[in-house]
């Protein structure tokens, strides 16, 4: 038996790419490990989306560490990629994200010795491929493939291609069983959720999410995906609507990426401040205590420090619960590549202040919660003996005590910081 050991990067789509793996490797016979000493095969699930560096270093540590075992590297490989990983490593096998179907024939091809390149760009409905959840209590359906923009400083489009919605039917069945086998919550993927069904003519994640609450019966929660604020004002009152339900975590991830109008016209996002605060704030007002997740770009290329103070005035306005601060780095074959850059000086001063401002807002937001009581679903392991759950808003609350993962369990929030809060059992 043939021993395979999967590390993974990236987003949940990254995730449920490697459980896909290991359903695909298992079903024909391959055992997976959990520690690459014991492996015969190390397949890594790379991520390029926020560049270059972070994989290509993985890459390197997984060859010197293990001369002599077989590599083969997956997920997001980009065509400027390549090269760079065969000055590293020769005799790596790579297969993207649009391959990951013929896993089975690349570990077997690499065992006889033969090196594989399958980078091509099929379709593929992930949906309906065999996989083995790495947790248990969630499962993670991808929805899509792609995307339906290309924004100057994305590199999604180039490695995903055009939006390639799967088929409902498919979605639904792989939720039923999940849920079947115990799963308590799942994570709708995509690149952008809101897109589902604009390769077949019109936005149709309305329609999916009320099949799924509709057909899917059980105890179980769905946390929805990254969705941009152009598809959330088209549908927003379908959607909050479909909030209402119990099932849905009143959670949403709305990326802003810049307070300022010029700087979003600049990134190709679609939308304005206007219609993302309009979009966030009905959201507030007829969903109680959603959680608001964001992101944000600080050192775009042009952008004045007075476009900066706009993105801190945003977030000083908005006050999102979560926010994930990146600074700008360009990614080869964008357009934002091929304007002038920022020095990384003006980029980690802007990262700090709004990362500090941020820090500030959420610790405020979050002990609101303290002495809040009800239901959270353990989901995750946490630290010194601890276990993390969530709240109906998708709350992470961490908590002592003899549990299992899945458990429901009723807590009362006894203290908060900016990221999480913490909760004595009932």
């Amino acid at each position: 038996m043939t021993d395979v050991y999967i590390q993974t990067h990236g987003c949940s789509a990254n995730s449920a790419d490697s459980e896909i793996m290991v359903g695909l490797l298992t079903k024909v016979g391959f055992k997976i490990v959990d520690d690459m000493e014991y492996s015969d095969v190390n397949i890594i699930n790379i991520c390029t989306v926020k560049g270059l560096i972070v994989p290509l270093r993985e890459i390197r540590e997984l060859t010197e560490q293990f001369p002599n075992k077989k590599l083969i590297i997956a997920g997001c490989i980009t065509r400027d990629i390549i090269p760079k990983i065969r000055k590293i490593n020769q005799n790596a096998s790579l297969i993207n994200t649009h391959n990951i179907h013929r896993i089975v024939d690349v570990v077997e091809e690499s065992l006889q010795g033969n090196v594989l390149e399958s980078l091509t760009q099929e379709r593929v409905n992930k949906a309906e491929l065999p996989k083995v959840m790495t947790n248990k209590v969630v499962g993670i359906v991808p929805i899509a493939s792609g995307c339906d923009d290309f924004c100057a400083y994305c590199s999604v489009k180039l490695i995903k291609g055009k939006i390639f919605s799967y088929p409902q039917e498919s979605i639904i069945d792989s939720i039923k069983r999940n849920v079947e086998h115990g799963c308590k919550e799942t994570w709708l993927t995509a690149q952008d959720t809101g897109a589902y069904g604009l390769d077949k003519g019109k936005r149709k994640l309305v329609n999916l999410l009320n099949e799924i609450l509709e057909k899917v019966q059980g105890n179980y929660k769905i946390r929805l995906g990254m969705i941009n604020p152009r598809h959330v004002m088209s549908m927003i009152d379908d959607l909050i609507q479909i909030y209402q339900d119990d099932r849905m975590f009143k959670f949403l991830h709305i990326p802003i990426e810049s307070g300022n109008n010029e700087i979003l016209g600049k990134m190709r996002r679609k939308y304005n401040i206007h219609e993302f605060k309009e979009a966030v704030n009905k959201f507030k007002r007829y969903v109680k205590d959603i959680t608001i997740a964001s992101d944000m770009i600080v050192g775009f290329p042009t952008e004045t420090e007075l476009q900066f103070q706009d993105s801190l005035h945003l977030i000083q306005e908005v006050k999102p619960d979560v926010l994930n601060i990146a600074r700008f780095s360009a990614r080869p074959n964008t357009a934002a590549a091929r304007m002038k850059q920022f020095p990384d000086r003006i980029k980690k001063e802007r990262s700090r202040a709004l990362t500090e401002l941020y820090i500030n807002l959420a610790l405020k937001q979050n002990k609101n919660w303290i002495g809040w009581e009800g239901k959270i679903i353990i989901d995750e392991i946490g630290k010194d003996n601890t276990w993390i759950g969530r709240n109906f808003a998708y709350k992470p609350v961490i908590v002592k005590g003899n549990f299992n993962l899945g458990d429901g369990i009723s807590v009362k929030i006894k203290d908060a910081s900016a990221y999480d809060l913490k909760a004595d059992a009932l």
